[in-house]
């Protein structure tokens, strides 16, 4: 399964998580601790962050995270205070290609999603669509279970313009599909000025996801990440719950 680390604070460079921690981004790329399936997340990554102006912005590669020669000098670049990262193990004959990369983006919205649809293809994959309007409908430009999921929550989110509440509708709508798919979806979520996720699977056990708060290496930040990336106090994400953390940087939890 995919890996995920999110980032809001105070601008950092996020070489800062990708790269220097013992058990960086990059490190749990070909040496995880916590997967529930699969062995490396080698077929491709993606980083997407904020500016000052709350624009998006990503950079994704098909390539391992550990071969790419240009994040390394990208990351130092790169000052933000709120960003998003993912490194990719594929459901098998999904392809490899940019479209199925992460983060998804829309308007100022980005995504990033660690999990899986049983059989996606044969169970929910007709089923989601056929609930989508048209202009996400046509939006999808991957095969991915995750990119449906993705495009599922924008339509609740055009709807109400909160993304804790379109996440829970979401959950709400794939628990309703799920009688004939096990699923299991650990959603992050972020707007430049704060982030939502949630930690999710119809059988337990869900992915592995946690958080990080006021730490001495990282005093004015919140980090999200499907494993530690260093030693601290790390909490771990209740299952069947949904965090959020502000613009004030404060961490609420409640329940699905």
């Amino acid at each position: 399964m995919c890996r995920l680390l999110a980032y809001l604070g105070a601008a950092i460079a996020p070489h800062q998580l990708l790269f220097t921690p013992e058990h960086s981004l990059v490190a749990q790329s070909y040496q995880p601790r916590e997967m529930t399936a699969g062995l490396l997340n080698a077929d491709g990554f993606g980083l997407g962050w904020y500016d000052n102006r709350r624009q998006p912005y990503s950079y994704k590669n098909t390539q391992p995270i550990w071969s790419d020669i240009n994040l390394p000098g990208l990351s130092r670049y790169i000052q933000s205070g709120c960003f998003l990262a993912n490194i990719r193990s594929a459901t098998p004959g999904q392809a490899i290609n940019l479209s199925n990369c992460q983060p998804f983006a829309w308007q100022h919205l980005l995504g990033v999603h660690n999990g899986y649809i049983e059989n996606f293809h044969q169970t929910l994959y007709r089923p989601l669509r056929h609930l989508l309007p048209d202009h996400l409908y046509q939006g999808i430009g991957g095969t991915t279970d995750s990119e449906h999921i993705f495009a599922i929550l924008l339509d609740f989110w055009q709807e109400h313009q909160d993304l804790t509440s379109a996440l829970r509708q979401t959950l709400k709508q794939l628990i309703d599909l799920a009688s004939s798919a096990s699923t299991s979806a650990n959603l992050i979520l972020a707007d430049g000025q704060q982030l939502v996720a949630c930690r999710f699977a119809t059988r337990s056990p869900a992915p592995s996801l946690y958080w990080l708060e006021q730490d001495p290496g990282c005093p004015r930040g919140v980090i999200l990440a499907s494993e530690p990336l260093f030693t601290g106090h790390w909490q771990t994400v209740p299952e069947s719950s949904i965090l959020q953390v502000g613009p004030d940087l404060a961490v609420h939890l409640q329940p699905i």
